[in-house]
């Protein structure tokens, strides 16, 4: 009997329960980890790239997507332990772990407390992020910068505008409308609400300040890529300081690549699919 994908299906881990999308797909396993306030479907226009060699799974980790929003355990600790536990609950050996942005940072930290997991490790403009480490920044600082917007009483229509002239507005199609869309739910009312609540968001920010990947680095035994965006003249703290950690942790990681995506924004696997699902591919298949 024919099998559809991708497939939704929910597993309950420490009890929560945590939903994924399997892509399907013949190979080696490929594990697709999301970025903060954002969700498995910011994959869909790569993950059907990438099962003519592998099988695919993406994840909408703790507090996102349609995953349980416990009002605690947004620690790397806590969130590494959910992709470990639920990677052996489907019976994934060895995967290759690719983690967009605050998910890159997921799955270095997996890479180094579950070695035994992991046989490679693709950080997606991300898993470098330490903002303790940018210049003159300070938690006070950080967490006003870092925080989400406030969507308070915002409308179905004024969430779908900021999406159609957001970053993303040269290259806005359906399929990337209704991906950024998911991010909401809908009141009776016909307001938008994040599915990561600003309390729990702001939670992984705090996360995100104790985090420290240069500490993490040296620890990763497998293969490791690193895919970093760049379209303009960077601003913000973060933005200015992005080349100094991802020299640092190319310097760091033993068995570590950089490959940079020029003309590109942070969203990579929206804006340019193929190129990221090629990129991908290719370290699965033939790691360095």
């Amino acid at each position: 009997m024919s099998t559809t994908f991708p497939q939704d299906k929910t597993i309950c881990i420490k009890g929560i329960q945590l939903c994924y999308r399997n892509w399907g797909g013949r190979g080696s396993s490929i594990v697709l980890l999301h970025g903060l306030a954002s969700h498995k479907g910011i994959w869909d226009l790569v993950a059907p790239i990438l099962t003519t060699k592998s099988n695919v799974i993406a994840f909408d980790l703790r507090g996102h997507g349609m995953t349980s929003k416990e009002k605690q355990g947004y620690d790397f600790n806590t969130i590494a332990s959910d992709v470990k536990t639920t990677c052996d609950s489907l019976g994934l050996e060895h995967p290759i772990l690719v983690g967009h942005s605050w998910g890159g940072n997921v799955a270095l930290h997996c890479a180094v407390h579950y070695p035994e997991l992991v046989s490679g490790l693709i950080m997606v403009d991300g898993g470098f992020i330490e903002p303790s480490s940018v210049p003159n920044w300070t938690w006070e600082k950080a967490k006003v910068d870092m925080a989400p917007p406030i969507f308070h009483g915002i409308t179905i229509e004024a969430i779908k505008e900021r999406i159609r002239t957001g970053h993303l507005a040269p290259y806005m199609n359906p399929s990337i409308e209704n991906i950024l869309f998911s991010n909401f739910t809908v009141t009776a009312e016909g307001f938008a609400v994040p599915k990561l609540s600003r309390e729990n968001h702001m939670k992984i920010v705090w996360s995100l300040w104790k985090h420290k990947p240069s500490h993490l680095f040296q620890k990763v035994q497998c293969p490791a890529l690193i895919i970093p965006t760049i379209m303009h003249r960077p601003t913000g703290a973060m933005e200015m300081c992005k080349e100094y950690l991802i020299t640092r942790a190319s310097r760091l990681l033993s068995k570590g690549k950089v490959i940079w995506m020029h003309e590109t924004v942070h969203d990579a696997p929206l804006q340019r699919p193929e190129t990221l699902a090629a990129l991908i591919s290719g370290f699965a298949n033939e790691p360095f």
